[in-house]
């Protein structure tokens, strides 16, 4: 087992990593020993990984911070580091190490408040591991000021700092930015492979992990939700009947509605879950008394927190529809195909009945416009829309093709 086990597909991007977190080790190595550095070195201060949603970004992003801090013995006799049983790899990994800092979008945005710690803590040296480590997983929701500040750390960084950036692709990130980060972008995993790792690395039942594998066409986090979590099928199930309900206003309007509803109470419970235990830890870490009651001067700290998980469960609606509205897509991309007579595989098999049905009901640039709806309706949520607005628009474009 090592760190490099979990990007399924990626072969070529863990074998670059893994040379990389070779030539760093021998870097500290080096400064360790008062030595000279290596005369060339794969590793580098600043890396971008770009790729489509699911591919695995930012595993690859943490399983390169945990190459980065191993400590195993074995690192020392010339084995290559990222075990994964290490201190330095457990804690990077699960996101308790000192000098492995994530940020992630809060909000729609990164906004500058909240790089303003994480940029002046790469200024300094680690202060336990060999490395400190920057991960931004959402790069491309970094806004102008944010933007700047992390330009102005990757231009003039520290020695021992590294900035890992995730993003979809290179035009996400400003071009100042990308020219001074390596590049490395990730596939898509075949269905296959994701389910495979389901199986051996969550145990899921062969047939639960091949499906979900195949709804989610390989998207690795949505697989791995789909096959564990009983709602979340549910979810998708009542998602994928939405285009035999849509026969007339009526049913458009209470489509539209659910839709949104179910987003709402899906980031609802995920919002309930974070941010419950945020809370406490951040009362027992400011000296809460028996029965809640907050030391003096913490309620600005609080209200902070207030703040930024209110922004966090906007967020957190609008990708849950954002995910409703993946999954209509991939529906509708399955009765394109059977209108074409394409021999793409199907990704749902589960519905195929519906699929035929419509199929044979609509012609091929009728389903063209749908998607396109579809794709009109994230649009307009990307562009704060009011998300009811959005989706019944949407809905009645379903309606009539």
């Amino acid at each position: 087992m090592s760190v490099w086990d979990d990007l399924v597909g990626q072969e070529r991007v863990s074998e670059q990593l893994g040379a990389a977190a070779r030539d760093a080790d021998a870097l500290v190595t080096a400064a360790a020993a008062d030595a000279p550095p290596p005369e060339t070195s794969k590793m580098t201060h600043a890396w971008l990984f770009t790729g489509p949603p699911g591919a695995g970004r930012t595993q690859a992003a943490r399983a390169f911070a945990a190459a980065l801090q191993c400590v195993s013995p074995d690192r020392a006799l010339g084995g290559s580091p990222g075990c994964g049983f290490c201190d330095g790899c457990h804690t990077a990994l699960v996101g308790t190490h000192a000098d492995v800092t994530t940020v992630a979008a809060v909000g729609t945005q990164i906004l500058a408040e909240d790089m303003r710690d994480t940029v002046r803590k790469s200024f300094t040296s680690p202060a336990n591991g060999r490395w400190q480590v920057i991960i931004v997983e959402d790069a491309e929701r970094l806004n102008e000021k944010s933007a700047n500040a992390v330009l102005k750390a990757v231009e003039e960084p520290a020695p021992r700092t590294v900035w890992l950036l995730c993003a979809p692709s290179l035009e996400d990130v400003l071009p100042t930015i990308r020219s001074r980060c390596r590049h490395l972008n990730l596939s898509t995993p075949s269905v296959e492979a994701v389910a495979d790792m389901l199986v051996r690395r969550d145990g899921i039942e062969p047939g639960i992990a091949a499906a979900a594998a195949r709804a989610t066409q390989g998207h690795i986090d949505r697989a791995r939700r789909l096959a564990t979590d009983e709602r979340a099928r549910e979810r998708r199930a009542a998602v994928l009947k939405l285009p035999l309900r849509i026969e007339d206003i009526g049913g458009c309007l209470r489509a539209a509605q659910e839709l949104v509803d179910a987003a709402t109470e899906d980031s609802k419970q995920l919002a309930e879950e974070v941010d419950a235990k945020e809370t406490e830890e951040l009362k027992a870490a400011l000296g809460a008394a028996q029965g809640g009651r907050m030391p003096r001067g913490t309620a600005g700290v609080m209200k902070e927190l207030e703040d930024r998980q209110k922004r966090r469960r906007t967020r957190t609606q609008r990708d849950s529809l954002d995910q409703a509205l993946t999954d209509l897509t991939g529906f509708y991309r399955d009765v394109l195909a059977l209108q074409l007579g394409s021999r793409i595989a199907l990704a749902n098999t589960d519905v195929e009945d519906a699929l035929e049905r419509l199929a044979r009901g609509s012609a091929p640039e009728s389903t063209l416009r749908r998607i396109e709806a579809i794709a009109a309706c994230r649009e307009a949520l990307d562009r704060n829309v009011a998300p009811l607005l959005a989706v019944e628009a949407m809905t009645m474009a379903l309606r009539t093709g």
